[in-house]
C-alpha cells in the first residue's frame, strides 16, 4: 500500500490506538511496496526488481548498479521521486543479503540530496571505519565522515532490521538507529545541505528494503 500525506488523515486516526506516529512531523508517504516501485528512481533501474517475499512484496536490489557517482560514493541509490524535504524522520525495515561481502557489508540511507554530487549519507556498515558504518557527506568531493559519535558497527545477518533518521535542520543534528529506537547508534552536527530527497541503496552490496515510511516537513520547489 502507497499512503500519501493527503490520503492519510483519516487513516492516521484510525491507527492511533495500534500504532503511534514515531514523529512530530507529518506523514508525508508510506510505502510497502506492494503496488510496486513506481515512487522510485534508481540510478540503475536494471540493478532493482520487487520481488515477492513470505512477508509480502519488497524492493529488492540484487546487483551492483551501472553507475559511476561523479565522486567516490555510493552506486547503488533509489531515490523517492518528486519529495523535498528538511527537517525529516525517516523509519523503514531492511535485510543485508550480501553474506560475504565481509567488513564492509552495508546498506545506505540518503538524505538532503541536491543531486549526484552533493548529498548526506549513511553507511549502515558492518565494521567501522572511516568510510564504513559512518554518517557521510559528498560535497563536491569524495565522501567524508562527518559522524560525531563512533559506531560500534552494524550486526547484519540474515534478519530483517529496522531503521530510523531522524535530521533537523534548524541545528543541524542527524541521528541513526538500528532495531533500538531510542538509543541512536551513530550521530552528526552539520548545516551545509537543508533540503533534498531522500534514498534507499547501497554502496556495492545488495539487500531488501521495506515498510518505508518518510515523516517530514515538506519543502515546494
Amino acid at each position: 500500500m502507497i499512503v500519501h500525506s493527503w490520503m492519510v488523515v483519516w487513516g492516521c486516526v484510525m491507527a492511533a490506538a495500534e500504532a503511534p506516529a514515531p514523529s512530530d512531523l507529518p506523514l508525508v508517504l508510506a510505502d510497502d511496496f506492494e503496488q510496486g516501485a513506481g515512487n522510485w528512481q534508481p540510478t540503475d533501474p536494471s540493478a532493482w526488481r520487487i520481488v515477492q517475499t513470505d512477508r509480502g512484496k519488497v524492493y529488492n536490489q540484487f546487483k551492483n548498479s551501472k553507475y559511476r557517482p561523479p565522486f567516490r560514493s555510493p552506486y547503488n541509490i533509489a531515490l523517492l521521486k518528486d519529495v523535498v524535504v528538511s527537517d525529516l524522520v525517516l523509519t523503514v525495515r531492511v535485510q543485508s543479503t550480501n553474506k560475504g561481502a565481509g567488513a564492509h557489508r552495508d546498506m545506505c540511507l540518503f538524505f538532503n540530496y541536491q543531486d549526484p554530487a552533493h548529498f548526506y549519507y549513511v553507511h549502515l556498515g558492518q565494521r567501522p571505519d572511516p568510510h564504513s558504518s559512518q554518517i557521510m557527506i559528498v560535497n563536491g568531493a569524495p565522501r567524508v565522515m562527518i559522524t560525531k559519535n563512533q559506531s560500534p558497527g552494524i550486526p547484519w545477518d540474515d534478519a530483517w532490521h529496522k531503521v530510523k533518521l531522524v535530521r533537523r535542520v534548524a541545528d543541524g543534528t542527524i541521528a541513526v538507529y538500528f532495531d533500538d529506537m531510542e538509543k541512536p547508534v551513530m550521530t552528526a552536527v552539520d548545516k551545509t545541505f537543508q533540503y533534498g530527497q531522500v534514498g534507499i541503496g547501497s554502496f556495492d552490496d545488495n539487500g531488501n528494503w521495506d515498510d518505508f515510511k518518510l515523516y517530514g516537513r515538506v519543502v515546494h520547489k
